[in-house]
C-alpha cells in the first residue's frame, strides 16, 4: 500500500516504525525508519502532508503536543491498512487534507469520512476554494473563522469580484453559499472580495499583477524588497495578487532581483531594450534610455507582461537605498485582465471510457477528483455527472470544436486553475491528448502548466471483451473520418490492413454527411479477405442501449451503422463460434 502511493506521486517519503520495517524483506532503500513520534516532529511545517496508516485514537494523541496554529500545522490524514476510510483529520480546508482525501479514496477506491459542515451541506469551503482557481488568500485566520461561522449558521455570504474568472459561481456550492446584495438589503459590505486590493479583512487574490523593476547594479536585496512592499502598501494592492516581476534583459544576471522573485514566489521575466522601447509610457527618460537603450524600463515592462488589455495602476516609484542597503530601484505595477499563474495550474487529460462508470479508472477518477474545472463534449459530460461534486464546473463543448476546447482548458490551467479535459474511451486515441500537448508543447517552458494523460478503458478493448477474444493477433484501428485525414490516405491503409490481414476495428464508420465511405472501405477490404470472414457492429458499447450483432464481410448492414458503433473486422483465421468472435493466438498449430 505505501509503495503504491509513492509510486503513484501521493507521498514523497515513506516512514515506518521500527517494528513496522522489521516485516518488511526488502524494505526500499531510502525508507525512515524512527519512533511515529520522531516522524511527526520531523515532518511537522506549515504546507506539509502527513498522511498515517493507523488508528485515529493513537495519532490524536501522537499530534497533540505538536498543535500550533492553523497556519502553521501541515495536513493530516489517517487511514486504515486497506486504504478503505481515509480521515482528513487536520488542516481539511487551510492545509487541504478533505482535498487530499478525495484524491486518494479515488485513486485506491476507498472511501473518504469528511464531516465538515461545507462537504456535507453542499456549501462552498469559502476559505479554501480559491486555491485551485489559482488564487491566493489574504486575511488573518480569526477573521476567516468568523467568516465560516456566519456560513455554518446558514446566512449567506456576500462577496466582490474585481479579477479573475467567474466561473466558480456556476457551482451548486457557491449558489448554496451566496446571497444576493440586494435581496439580502445588504449596502456597502462585504463578506470577503476577490481581486488585487488589499482593503478587505478577508480576500482571495488571482495573480494578475505584474511588477516592472528597474535597478542600478548590483542593488541590495533589502532594497528591492522595501521598495516592492512600500510600492504595493501605497497602491493598496496585495502581495499575493503578483503574478510576477519583469525586468530589462540587461538584469537577466542580477542577483537580488532573481533572489526576489525567488523569495515571493512568482515567475520573472525579461523584455529586451527594442521590445520595451515600442511601448508607451507616462514618464520616459532620456537619461535611462542612454544607459539602457530604452526609455523605460519599470512601466513599460510591467504594462507588456499585462498584455493589451492590461491598465498601468502605479507609475514609476523611485527608491534610494537607506544605510544599511545598497543602489537604486524604480518599481512600476499594472494589473492585467486575465490571472497568470501556470506554476499553479494543473491540466489533466483524462479519458472517460466507454460510458458506464464502471468503467472509469481510479486514475482517472483521482484527476477528476483534483480538477475544479471539467471540459469536455456534453454528452461524455453526462456521463460523469454523477461524480461531479457540488464545487465542481462543467463546461460543455460541441463536436468538432476540439481546438477550442484544447485552448480552454490550456487558458484556464495557465491562469493556475485545476482543468480536466475529457475524452471517451483513451485520450490518446483518437482523443484530445495529441492536440492538448501539441498546444502545451508550443508554450515557454515558463508558461506552462503541469500536463498530465491519465488512460482510459477504450471502445475497441471492451468490444473486444464483450465479443469474445478477437485481438489476440495483429490488430490496428482505422477511423474513416476524412475532416483530419484525407480520404486517399485512409484508403491506403485500409488496403495496407487488409493485405497485412490485421484485425481491423473501424471507428467513426459512418455519420449523416459520410454515409458511402463504410460501403468504400468494405469493398477495399473485401478484395483481400473472404466474403464469409466473421465480423461484429458493437453500438453504444459500455451503455445501458449496448447491442452486439454478427455479420459476414459478406452481408453487413451498412445503412444500421452510425458514428455511435464500432465496426470490428476479424482476419483470415477469425472465427466466429457460438455467439463469440475469436481470434487464435497464432498462424502455426502443433
Amino acid at each position: 500500500m505505501l509503495q503504491r502511493l509513492k509510486t503513484c506521486k501521493h507521498v514523497d517519503q515513506l516512514a515506518l516504525t521500527p517494528k513496522a520495517a522489521s516485516n518488511l524483506e526488502f524494505p526500499p532503500k531510502d525508507l525512515l525508519v524512527a519512533s511515529a513520534a520522531e516522524i511527526l516532529h520531523k515532518y511537522w511545517h506549515p504546507g506539509g502532508v502527513l498522511l498515517v496508516v493507523g488508528a485515529i485514537g493513537a495519532v490524536t494523541r501522537l499530534i497533540g503536543p505538536l498543535l500550533k496554529s492553523k497556519e502553521e500545522d501541515p495536513a493530516v490524514l489517517v487511514m486504515d491498512a486497506r486504504g478503505m476510510n481515509i480521515v482528513p483529520l487536520l488542516g481539511g480546508h487551510k492545509a487541504g487534507a478533505e482535498k487530499i482525501a478525495l484524491e486518494l479514496a479515488e485513486e485506491l477506491g476507498g472511501n473518504p469520512v469528511l464531516t465538515g459542515h461545507s462537504k456535507n451541506q453542499d456549501c462552498l469551503a469559502i476559505d479554501s476554494f480559491g486555491e485551485v482557481w489559482g488564487w491566493k488568500r489574504s486575511g488573518d485566520s480569526s477573521d476567516w473563522n468568523k467568516l465560516m461561522m456566519k456560513q455554518a449558521s446558514e446566512k449567506k455570504i456576500i462577496f466582490d469580484q474585481s479579477s479573475g474568472t467567474k466561473l466558480w459561481v456556476n457551482s451548486l456550492a457557491a449558489k448554496n453559499s451566496l446571497g444576493d446584495r440586494k435581496r439580502e438589503n445588504v449596502q456597502g459590505f462585504n463578506n470577503f472580495s476577490i481581486g488585487s486590493k488589499s482593503i478587505y479583512k478577508c480576500s482571495w487574490h488571482p495573480p494578475t499583477l505584474w511588477v516592472g523593476i528597474g535597478c542600478e547594479r548590483g542593488s541590495s536585496l533589502e532594497l528591492l524588497d522595501r521598495s516592492l512592499t512600500d510600492a504595493l502598501a501605497k497602491a493598496g494592492l496585495a502581495k499575493e495578487a503578483i503574478a510576477g516581476l519583469v525586468s530589462l534583459e540587461l538584469k537577466s544576471d542580477e542577483p537580488a532581483l532573481l533572489s526576489l522573485a525567488k523569495r515571493q514566489g512568482v515567475i520573472l521575466r525579461f523584455f529586451s531594450a527594442d521590445q520595451l522601447r515600442q511601448v508607451t509610457v507616462p514618464s520616459p527618460s532620456r537619461e535611462v534610455e542612454l544607459v539602457t537603450g530604452t526609455p523605460s524600463v519599470a512601466e513599460a515592462s510591467a504594462l507588456l507582461a499585462a498584455g493589451a488589455d492590461g491598465v498601468l495602476i502605479m507609475k514609476k516609484q523611485v527608491y534610494h537605498a537607506n544605510a544599511y542597503e545598497k543602489g537604486a530601484v524604480t518599481i512600476a505595477i499594472a494589473e492585467a485582465m486575465q490571472p497568470f499563474a501556470p506554476q499553479r495550474g494543473e491540466l489533466h487529460l483524462v479519458g472517460s471510457g466507454p460510458g458506464d462508470l464502471t468503467y472509469l479508472t481510479h486514475d482517472a477518477r483521482a484527476a477528476l477528483s483534483r480538477s475544479v474545472v471539467w471540459i469536455g463534449y456534453g454528452r461524455y459530460l453526462d456521463l460523469l455527472d454523477p461524480i461531479r461534486r457540488s464545487d465542481q464546473v462543467r463546461i460543455d463543448g460541441q463536436l468538432t470544436f476540439e481546438r477550442e476546447r484544447c485552448n480552454q482548458a490550456l487558458d484556464l490551467a495557465t491562469q493556475g486553475v485545476s482543468v480536466s479535459l475529457v475524452s471517451s474511451g483513451d485520450s490518446g486515441i483518437y482523443g484530445m491528448a495529441g492536440l492538448a500537448l501539441e498546444l502545451w508543447l508550443e508554450k515557454p517552458q515558463a508558461e506552462r502548466p503541469t500536463f498530465n494523460i491519465h488512460p482510459g478503458i477504450s471502445a475497441i478493448q471492451l468490444a473486444a471483451a464483450h465479443i469474445g477474444a478477437p485481438l489476440m493477433n495483429d490488430f490496428c484501428a482505422i477511423s474513416l473520418s476524412d475532416r483530419l485525414t484525407p480520404w486517399v490516405k485512409i484508403q491506403e491503409r485500409l488496403r495496407g490492413a487488409a493485405i497485412g490481414d490485421f484485425v481491423i476495428a473501424i471507428y467513426n464508420p459512418r455519420s449523416k454527411d459520410r454515409d458511402w465511405q463504410l460501403q468504400d472501405a468494405l469493398e477495399i477490404i473485401r478484395q483481400y479477405r473472404s466474403k464469409d470472414t466473421p465480423m461484429a457492429l458493437a453500438r453504444q458499447i459500455g451503455r445501458d442501449a449496448e447491442k452486439i450483432d454478427y455479420y459476414s464481410l459478406e452481408n453487413c448492414p451498412v445503412n444500421e451503422v452510425d458514428m455511435l458503433t464500432l465496426v470490428l473486422i476479424g482476419n483470415s483465421q477469425s472465427l466466429l463460434n457460438q455467439s463469440y468472435l475469436f481470434t487464435p493466438r497464432g498462424y502455426l498449430t502443433k
